[in-house]
């Protein structure tokens, strides 16, 4: 007799106090191209997001299709949007989404101008990482971040990522070989931070 296949997990929005988290869309292309372009100093050497309409596409088709069927997705991505005026705060992605035995992705993010340091990327993570873990019962995340990049660090290790290591010329970006420090969220340590929390 065939397993029954798990019921899909929901990840169309994810709602917090002030922001929530839908999958990106095609029709998210001129918005998210201004945010981007508006954002290229806040980047600065840490991420390159795409910035062409071309380059929008082949993201949407690489983290948007998660939506469909997330627990078959190899990548799953999640705009930020404020609630009062849906206004793009930001983006997670969960990428190279392995399951059996690992049950592990990477998370990666970035915040537009100008909303970089209101707390809406603190509030995005906290839905995320809901996502992840609950949504698509994943039982590990590692995000590996510039050691230099302070904002980032301390966004990760506000939601309980314990650094595992250090990993030298890890990533080229903006054609350089660049260290990361290597951290990382258990689903286990996930859900006691969430009691301790009530």
């Amino acid at each position: 007799m065939p397993t029954p296949r798990p019921a899909p997990a929901t990840l169309v929005r994810r709602r917090g106090f002030r922001v929530y988290l839908r999958p990106p869309r095609r029709s998210d292309a001129v918005a998210f191209l201004a945010a981007a372009r508006a954002s290229r100093r806040l980047h600065g050497r840490w991420v390159r997001p795409p910035v062409s309409p071309e380059r929008f596409a082949v993201y949407v088709a690489r983290f948007g299709v998660g939506a469909r069927d997330p627990l078959r997705a190899n990548n799953v991505g999640f705009l930020v949007l404020r609630g009062a005026d849906d206004a793009l705060v930001g983006v997670f992605n969960l990428s190279e989404i392995v399951r059996g035995v690992f049950q592990s992705a990477y998370l990666g993010y970035y915040a537009f101008a100008p909303y970089a340091g209101d707390g809406y990327m603190a509030e995005g993570i906290e839905l995320a990482l809901d996502a992840a873990f609950r949504r698509l019962k994943l039982h590990r995340l590692e995000v590996n971040i510039q050691p230099t990049n302070a904002r980032s660090l301390a966004l990760v290790g506000g939601a309980g990522f314990q650094r595992e290591g250090y990993s030298r010329r890890y990533v080229k970006i903006a054609g350089r070989w660049c260290d990361h420090v290597r951290l990382a969220l258990l689903a286990e340590d996930w859900r006691a931070r969430r009691r301790n929390a009530r």
